[in-house]
């Protein structure tokens, strides 16, 4: 499981302190799958880099049991001026998995043709997302924290993409945030919104939804 024990997060903004969340305690078991909502600029990318250890909390703790994958699609872990087969040897390394198998995963699911002997650099966004999520999968996490990859690409990209996560929910537990309620509904079991500092829990991905689109209305 995942825990928050009081855990506060915010930016200096406009001279004052901008608060992402506020003394927030809660438990993330496996096997609940969590969508959530938030208004842009809520902090919903910096809540999914909190859940990964990518960024550490101002206060209080975050203890995770079983692993947790990077943000998927993130590709910022990857070094420009190498190519992908580069890249995905030394992740795959990293991750004490084997370097071929990794490969053979990635090359089938991204796709790259050519350009997965290019320096990254040279990728177009889309390529970059192919190759982000594709390593992402390649790799078998307790725990998949996404943060809105599924709307990047192509139609046929996305639904590859939505296969794909599916089969992996079947032994994996998905965080999800996204503005898009048709994936909520679709990938989670219970929903938050992260409003004003506070990260509200729901028992469905409706109610959360409900409440996300009455804070938008006030707006």
């Amino acid at each position: 499981m995942i825990v928050f024990n009081k855990v506060s997060k915010s930016y200096p903004y406009n001279g004052g302190r901008k608060s992402i969340l506020n003394n927030f305690s809660g438990t993330f078991p496996q096997g609940v799958n969590t969508g959530i909502l938030g208004k842009n600029g809520a902090g919903k990318s910096t809540l999914i880099r909190l859940f990964s250890g990518g960024e550490p909390p101002d206060s209080g703790s975050i203890s995770r049991q079983g692993s947790v994958s990077w943000p998927l699609g993130f590709s910022g872990g990857f070094h420009g001026s190498l190519s992908a087969r580069e890249n995905v040897l030394f992740i795959s390394r990293i991750y004490r998995r084997d370097p071929r198998e990794v490969f053979d995963f990635v090359e089938d699911f991204a796709q790259l043709g050519k350009y997965i002997d290019m320096p990254i650099q040279s990728y177009s966004s889309g390529m970059k997302a192919r190759l982000a999520f594709g390593v992402s999968m390649a790799i078998d996490f307790d725990y998949y924290l996404i943060d809105e990859v599924i709307a990047v690409g192509d139609s046929a990209f996305k639904r590859k993409c939505r296969i794909m996560l599916g089969d992996r929910r079947k032994r994996s537990t998905v965080i999800l945030i996204s503005h898009s309620n048709n994936l909520l509904k679709e990938f989670c079991d219970v929903g938050g919104v992260l409003h004003n500092g506070q990260l509200e829990f729901f028992s469905t991905v409706d109610e959360a939804i409900q409440t996300h689109e009455f804070n938008q209305s006030l707006l």
